[in-house]
């Protein structure tokens, strides 16, 4: 099958939308974890997403807020403002074993190192691959109506999600948008590449982030402890410029033991 190389917005609002019609489950609690993970941990390819409460102020970023990890028949949707992330569920990100299938994957993953830090492992990027087959759309809704003839909905993407309750909207929609990426991946794979696609772990972007700021912390830190120009080497080179600055100084604290006692002495008559 040949996919078209672009779709455009016309087009994609006259498909219908894709729902995903599988169990939903929303993980709010940390004895959930253990059940989550022993069945994630089962699977060769999950889907991969994650949500974050919108900011309308211009440089404030909100911490990562739901981590959606979905397979075939079941949606975990695991709520980071009321659970931590924890060790069980970093194994299965860095389980080079289990796929993860996702867009924009570098994004997701440097929102989850701001959380904590993991090696992440067996990782796909939709965004990376779906030139092979000759698409160059880039947005899951677009990759969506090219490769699977129905659309994502995008309603909820600016709703609140560190709500104390998701609604029913907002669980379909983060549900379906970690499905859909195994769904295109899947129908992908049953159609024959025009290249050679590209698949391997998408590591990078998120890796080098914070590397990068690891090693600018280093360098100040640094540049912090190099020892800075001490106050004798300053006026030293001031007096270089200046002799009868150096000579003034050098009459003032090189006085004759004598003239400082009687100097001394005026002074405390004085007091007196």
């Amino acid at each position: 099958m040949v996919f078209q190389a672009t779709i455009s917005n016309e087009q994609t609002a006259a498909l219908d939308s894709a729902h995903f019609d599988g169990e939903i489950i929303v993980v709010e609690r940390d004895e959930q974890i253990q059940d989550v993970c022993r069945d994630l941990s089962a699977q060769k390819i999950i889907g991969f997403d994650t949500e974050t409460r919108p900011s309308f102020k211009a440089g404030v970023t909100n911490k990562v807020a739901l981590l959606q990890l979905s397979t075939r028949k079941r949606c975990y949707l695991i709520r980071l403002c009321r659970t931590r992330l924890h060790n069980s569920l970093l194994k299965i990100l860095s389980n080079p074993n289990i796929i993860k299938i996702g867009a924009d994957v570098a994004g997701d993953l440097r929102s989850l190192h701001a959380l904590r830090h993991f090696h992440e492992r067996g990782f796909i990027d939709l965004q990376h691959i779906a030139s092979a087959w000759g698409i160059e759309e880039k947005s899951l809704r677009k990759m969506s109506a090219i490769v699977l003839g129905q659309r994502v909905s995008k309603a909820q993407r600016l709703s609140n999600w560190e709500a104390s309750t998701l609604t029913p909207q907002q669980q379909m929609y983060a549900a379906t948008d970690a499905w859909v990426c195994i769904s295109i991946y899947e129908h992908l794979l049953k159609s024959e590449p025009l290249t050679e696609p590209k698949i391997e772990e998408v590591i990078s972007e998120a890796g080098a982030v914070k590397r990068d700021a690891t090693t600018h912390k280093r360098e100040t830190t640094k540049a912090k402890r190099e020892p800075h120009t001490t106050r004798v080497q300053a006026t030293a080179k001031s007096e270089e410029h200046n002799p009868k600055r150096a000579e003034y100084r050098r009459r003032r604290h090189y006085r004759k033991p004598k003239e400082r006692t009687f100097r001394f002495f005026r002074f405390v008559l004085f007091l007196l």
